[in-house]
């Protein structure tokens, strides 16, 4: 009886050691294997969610610097000659001319004569909000820039040479792909209605207009010298320094 009492004691003591070693295995398991690896694979999926995003940040970086490097419209200011008047006043000659980005002439060249040598090239200009340059929009893609008139530090702007008649959609915009033709209304729209939008917060935000004003950029010009006037298509208007102009080429 006692003997039998002990065999039982023994066996339920040693299930129990059975037991305590099977869930200290499962335990152990979970803890050394199981958890571990789950929190690899964690780590992996937020790893693989970092690269993810920044994979698309640098795609969304790289095509914001192509924007910013792309030119919307630009022209060629060549320094023809600058000489003095009867009255001792300095005269600037220039040969201004709109070009594509090879530099092929868009229209006819135009030889203007002002007094003195700090040249103004006035402008107006459309910007449209970020998001439609970092997309691509092909409406709202670019900045809009009409050369309203070119003038001097000598001469009232008023009495500036004009360049785009006002109000009409610049002679350079016309000679689009069909698929730029699209947008050529809505532009047309916009010079007409150009100052109603640059004082109505609300009416320019309908267009998707972020900012809307005048830029005239100057710069000291230097006899034979070509300078480059250029929109970028986040609406920034710069003058190239100057380079030397290249010599008539003669007929041999």
């Amino acid at each position: 009886m006692s003997s039998g009492r002990q065999f039982s004691i023994r066996s339920f003591v040693g299930s129990v050691v059975l037991v305590a070693v099977a869930a200290a295995s499962v335990y152990l398991s979970y803890e050394l294997v199981v958890e571990p690896r789950r929190a690899l694979q964690n780590q992996i999926r937020e790893q693989q969610g970092t690269i993810l995003k920044l994979e698309q940040e640098k795609q969304r970086l790289e095509a914001y610097l192509k924007i910013l490097k792309h030119i919307d419209r630009r022209a060629r200011v060549e320094v023809l000659r600058q000489v003095k008047d009867q009255q001792g006043g300095l005269q600037t000659t220039i040969r201004f001319t709109e070009v594509d980005d090879a530099g092929k002439p868009i229209n006819v060249s135009r030889e203007l004569t002002l007094p003195g040598q700090e040249v103004y090239f006035d402008t107006l200009v459309i910007k449209f909000d970020d998001h439609f340059i970092e997309q691509g929009d092909p409406v709202k893609g670019g900045a809009l820039m009409v050369f309203r008139r070119v003038f001097s530090n000598t001469m009232r702007p008023e009495d500036g040479i004009v360049i785009d008649k006002d109000g009409q959609e610049p002679e350079v915009y016309a000679g689009r792909s069909a698929e730029q033709q699209a947008a050529s209304e809505f532009e047309k729209d916009l010079w007409k209605r150009f100052w109603d939008l640059a004082n109505d917060e609300k009416l320019a935000k309908e267009s998707g207009v972020r900012a809307i004003h005048g830029d005239a950029p100057y710069m000291r010009l230097e006899p034979d010298r070509v300078y480059e006037i250029c929109l970028r298509s986040t609406g920034e208007v710069i003058i190239t320094p100057g380079t030397r102009m290249a010599p008539p080429q003669t007929n041999p």
